[in-house]
């Protein structure tokens, strides 16, 4: 890996098989995988006492590639605005590993991997996941990487999801959580959106009951539909009328049903893109493990880290419409509830939910100076409340 001052120069993905039919993992559906291998990168320099490391979750499109450049890259890795030297986290000073999570498409075991069982791509027999079994494999990858604690787990989105898992259900593993533009339970309405983008891939006539990859062909109609909508409740009505209002997508064009207006150019390319690096199957399983995240269902979901407190940054931007303002003070009201040490703060952004990827100075200094705070809080009233 190559460094500049700007940015983290090359990285590379690696992989390792973390689970194997001696060691397989147990899933909380009752089911088992004989075979986990998970993609990986990490960056910067882990210290002698192995006390710098901050573990960051991917999103639900994300993948391991989250700083710095491949070969080949138009664009660095998805949040490059947030990792690398002298960043929010800070590559100089952090141990920073980044996984693509179990489940997914970019090099870590899912329902497109090959079932050891029959030679075959997974398809649908690939078991149902739950956050929990993605909190089990990161907690492996840190195992491996030789890590005792996390100094924070950090994550947006869904990634904010497996953050407040881990830190709920293994708090002794970390000292810092970061839980950005995230839900502790999805609304209905979010759950709609993505049974209307699972629908369009299930109906697609080349799903083929999930069959696909066998049959040669890919549902690529109806992922590039769940893609648009999707992408459509990532950002806000300002955001797009600032970035396109109703200009036309052409200089001269008649009217009709084709692509006439910017906006309408902007979704085709964003659905088309998509296909190039995402899995139709991992975009249902990976929805669904969000439709039934709800950790605090359990009354007894926060005696652990009552006992043994971890240190909670919580941050929503309020543009955001898909898991607003209100979700995040959600999550807030139930740590607080708990007397956890709680930090919340609303973003001013126009640019909605995508606003977790940007460079946003306040967000980016408030994730950095959370990060880089000296505060001895466990062993204190906090974890005798």
């Amino acid at each position: 890996m190559t460094t500049s001052d700007d940015g983290l120069g090359f990285t590379q993905t690696k992989q390792v098989t973390l689970f194997d039919a001696a060691h397989p993992l147990r899933l909380v559906c009752g089911d088992q995988l004989n075979e986990v291998v998970i993609a990986y990168e990490t960056y910067g320099t882990l210290d002698a006492d192995a006390s710098n490391a901050v573990f960051v979750c991917h999103a639900l499109t994300g993948d391991a590639h989250a700083a710095g450049w491949h070969q080949g890259d138009k664009h660095p890795g998805w949040w490059d605005t947030m990792i690398g030297p002298g960043k929010a986290i800070d590559t100089n000073r952090w141990f920073v590993i980044v996984p693509n999570l179990l489940g997914g498409c970019q090099g870590s075991t899912g329902p497109s991997s090959v079932n050891p069982a029959t030679g075959k791509p997974w398809g649908l027999d690939f078991p149902l996941l739950n956050m929990s079994d993605f909190v089990t494999v990161h907690r492996a990858l840190v195992a491996y990487l030789g890590v005792r604690k996390l100094h924070a787990v950090v994550g947006g989105s869904m990634g904010g999801m497996q953050a407040l898992q881990w830190a709920i259900s293994y708090p002794a593993d970390l000292d810092n959580a970061v839980i950005i533009a995230a839900s502790s339970r999805l609304t209905a309405q979010n759950i709609a959106f993505s049974a209307v983008g699972r629908e369009a891939i299930v109906r697609d006539e080349n799903f083929q009951g999930g069959r696909f990859t066998e049959q040669g062909v890919s549902p690529d109609v109806g992922l590039t539909i769940a893609r648009m909508m999707a992408h459509i409740t990532y950002t806000s009505e300002q955001g797009f009328q600032e970035k396109f209002g109703r200009q036309p997508q052409y200089a001269e064009s008649a009217p009709g049903f084709g692509v006439d207006f910017a906006v309408e150019g902007y979704l085709e390319h964003q659905g088309e893109a998509f296909l190039t690096r995402f899995d139709a199957l991992s975009y249902l399983y990976l929805t669904r493990v969000m439709d039934y995240f709800d950790p605090f269902a359990d009354s007894s979901a926060l005696d652990a880290v009552r006992a043994d407190p971890v240190r909670f940054l919580v941050l929503s931007f309020d543009s955001d419409w898909r898991f607003s303002t209100e979700q995040s003070r959600r999550i807030v009201r139930r740590l607080a509830s708990a007397e956890l040490p709680v930090t919340f703060r609303d973003i001013q952004s126009p640019w909605g939910h995508d606003s977790f990827l940007l460079e946003i100075d306040p967000y980016l200094a408030t994730v950095r100076a959370f990060l880089e705070a000296k505060n001895d809080y466990r062993g204190t009233a906090w974890g005798r409340a």
